[in-house]
């Protein structure tokens, strides 16, 4: 890196349990991206809160279930407070920044009844714990959050500064499909950018948080008040979401940077994976549902029960000693035919020739030769017919090793997808996809951003701003300085 090159960077992490193990999680990945000279994370939408996927809350029209209540109480729950007012849907902007709020402590035997001994002291402590952890790493932090305030909730995004703490936040003006249910509208004068300095490069970015970004007038907003970064957290984790970042990073001449959870799928209380439930935000699973393969099968012949390695190789798991037929007399072990199993997974029984007149019950039975094709599937060689000579095979052939067969792969809630792109519309890093753990990041100039608008300024002169008049109520549009 040199001193004019800043380092983007962005992850795809999973929402943990708790705020405090999200948080804990968080600060993890701060000093990931510290240690590799990252300048700018961006986290995924309601990372912290949680992304509601798959759930309705038990509502339909007209009706609601007790047990919809108590869930939409848990999110409430989980939801973090940061000391802000409901306000028009902006809440108290500046005010709050600068912590100009009263405090919100409420006296009583904790605080020796001043509530101000805590200057300014509200919310949950959510604010003050970014605020260090920002501090700690070095790393300017830009996070998705569930945000709880006067008995709504807003999707938000906060931008905390290493130095200044917070110095903006954000509330999504339109909540897509069912997310209205349980996320209240933000108001348009929240997306007003902000800028920080870096290494002497002055930086102005702001976000549009999901399917905010397929609303032209708000990617406009944006653009018009000369934004270099454009923030994209997101829940879409669909392959088409990329081609929309690089359409914004042309359109507006500026990086884009995007994050998106990766949730792999765990067993529900019935022993099911997870699966999406909403398409337009969330990718169908990659693989097989373990509900989707065949059911054991019943009786003396059930194929014995197995597990899959992360190397694709099936163990049988041990299990009760079968009982032999009362309408057969071989012992069980020989009465198994031989089977193989197909790409996907599925046991396939082989045919077998009825046993020889003269045969008896008590000679071995001898396994047919075979060969295993392309697929990595076994065929059974037809065998010559015994020599009269011969009463028994005087040497069994050595077995035909069979290779592990594709089994179905794990299967991902979201896939993540993360992405950072370059204002000539380049893919710089990304897509992140089913990685949980790992960070993406590129090295980038900003100076291809005046670069790029010596053809394409869609926010002043290619506008033809003398004809097309744009307003955004409660947003002031002044462009942002160099």
């Amino acid at each position: 890196m040199t001193t004019s090159t800043i380092r983007l960077g962005t992850a795809s992490p999973g929402t943990q349990a708790t705020t405090a193990e999200t948080l804990t999680q968080l600060e993890h990945i701060a000093w990931q991206a510290a240690s590799k000279d990252i300048d700018i994370l961006l986290l995924p939408e309601a990372y912290i809160g949680g992304y509601p996927r798959g759930t309705h809350f038990g509502c339909v029209i007209g009706s609601r279930s007790a047990e919809g209540r108590d869930e939409y109480l848990r999110y409430f729950q989980s939801a973090v407070d940061l000391g802000d007012t409901v306000g028009d849907g902006a809440g108290a902007g500046p005010a709050w920044v600068n912590r100009e709020l009263p405090s919100d402590t409420v006296p009583g035997p904790d605080t020796g009844g001043d509530p101000n001994d805590i200057p300014n002291k509200r919310g949950d402590g959510t604010r003050e714990e970014l605020e260090r952890i920002a501090l700690e790493t070095g790393v300017f932090i830009v996070t998705g959050l569930i945000e709880k305030t006067g008995g709504s909730m807003y999707c938000s995004v906060v931008y905390v500064c290493p130095t200044l703490g917070v110095i903006g936040k954000r509330r999504k003006v339109m909540p897509t499909g069912t997310e209205r249910l349980v996320w209240a509208q933000g108001s348009p004068a929240t997306l007003r950018a902000v800028s920080t300095i870096i290494r002497g490069v002055r930086i102005n970015l702001a976000a549009a948080i999901c399917w905010e970004n397929y609303m032209p007038l708000v990617r406009q907003a944006l653009y018009a008040q000369n934004i270099n970064l454009y923030l994209a957290p997101t829940a879409d984790g669909r392959d088409s979401w990329l081609s929309l970042l690089r359409t914004a990073a042309m359109e507006g001449r500026c990086f884009v940077l995007s994050s998106n959870m990766c949730v792999r799928n765990t067993p529900a209380p019935n022993g099911h994976a997870a699966t999406p439930t909403n398409p337009d935000q969330a990718d169908e699973p990659d693989g097989i549902a373990p509900d989707a393969l065949p059911p054991a099968r019943a009786g003396p012949h059930h194929r014995r029960s197995s597990c899959v390695t992360e190397e694709g190789f099936e163990i049988a798991l041990p299990g009760a000693a079968p009982t032999p037929s009362p309408l057969s007399h071989e012992p069980h072990h020989r009465r198994r035919r031989l089977s193989v199993l197909d790409q996907d997974g599925n046991e396939i029984v082989l045919p077998c020739s009825p046993p020889s007149p003269t045969s008896s019950s008590s000679k071995p039975r001898v396994r047919r030769r075979s060969v295993l094709d392309d697929d990595g599937n076994e065929i059974a060689l037809p065998c010559s017919p015994p020599s009269p000579t011969t009463t028994k095979p005087t040497t069994h052939p050595p077995p035909v090793p069979i290779k592990p067969t594709n089994f179905p792969k794990p299967t991902f809630t979201s896939r993540g997808g993360s992405s950072i792109v370059s204002p000539f519309g380049d893919v710089l890093a990304g897509p992140q996809w089913e990685d949980d753990t790992g960070l993406i990041y590129a090295d980038v100039d900003f100076a291809d951003c005046i670069r790029g608008r010596l053809d394409l300024d869609t926010a002043g002169s290619y506008s033809r701003n003398d004809s097309f008049k744009f307003a955004v109520q409660g947003l002031d549009l002044t462009p942002l300085p160099y």
